[in-house]
């Protein structure tokens, strides 16, 4: 019997990536956890991206609290290493860990949090067991994931419903589940929680701001990521078509009446 593959972050780590990461707070991120958050838990922070959420989660637990950030690249850690040491935080270590085998005691957490996490990995169903067994009996496991086939756009520029289907096609390829927003609750039950809150909420690009800065990310990272060498490597795409998509994105930021939506969902699963 083999064990579970790989994880493959399908985005990969590349400037136009972290910019997007780096907009992350709890706030527009984890809203849904914050009523759970008191001075002195501990918490697990999985997938830890460039530590935008984890400095947040150290602050809000407080001096007497602590927060572990895990992440797969040891190039993502030490930024965001720097960005809590930057925040004068001395509540929060970086370490390496794959969700499918943490390396901490059973019940260590009280809180253990993912955001965008569970769509990459090769068996979420597992790895929200593993967070399971790392929560404390009482503690909630947190995930938030979003789900592509909901994402929806003004005007119709058909480059972005060729990029749609292409990073589908990509991700799953990658062992992933992009629609993994609407699978959450389903998981958390497979997994043996019995105790699940499901939400959902949605991030909007509409402003001339923020379509520049969300189509302009899209743009550069079509054509300058992971993405955009595994849809070549794998003959989905060639460069030029990338091109192509990438113009698209630019034609959606230049509309005036460009707008764009997603929806996210979300599980609190409390451990019995």
């Amino acid at each position: 019997m083999t064990g579970p593959q790989p994880t493959v972050y399908t985005h990969g780590h590349q400037e136009p990536v972290l910019r997007s990461h780096r907009s992350r707070t709890v706030a527009n991120s984890a809203a849904y956890l914050r009523p759970e958050l008191r001075p002195g838990q501990a918490v697990l922070d999985v997938g830890c991206g460039p530590g935008t959420i984890t400095a947040e989660l150290a602050e809000l637990v407080g001096p007497t609290g602590r927060v572990v950030a895990v992440d797969t690249s040891a190039e993502v850690l030490e930024s965001a290493a720097r960005y809590a040491a930057d925040r004068g935080l001395a509540n929060v270590v970086f370490e390496i860990a794959d969700v499918h085998g943490l390396p901490y005691a059973d019940g260590e957490f009280d809180v253990v949090h993912a955001h965008q996490v569970l769509q990459h990995v090769a068996d979420p169903v597992g790895a929200l067991r593993e967070m399971r067994r790392v929560t404390a009996v009482g503690g909630v496991v947190a995930a938030r994931d979003v789900d592509y086939a909901t994402m929806t756009w003004y005007p119709q520029v058909p480059e972005l419903d060729r990029w749609l289907a292409l990073y589908g096609r990509i991700a799953r390829a990658n062992g992933g589940e992009p629609d993994a927003g609407r699978r959450l609750l389903s998981w958390a039950r497979e997994a043996g929680f019995t105790d699940v809150t499901a939400t959902s909420s949605s991030w909007s690009y509409a402003s001339p701001e923020q379509r520049a800065w969300w189509g302009g990310l899209w743009a550069d990272r079509i054509v300058a990521s992971d993405i955009a060498d595994a849809a070549v490597a794998e003959g989905y795409a060639d460069r030029a078509e990338l091109e192509r998509i990438s113009a698209g994105w630019r034609a959606w930021v230049a509309a005036e009446d460009g707008w764009f939506a997603m929806l996210h969902g979300e599980v609190l699963a409390r451990r019995g």
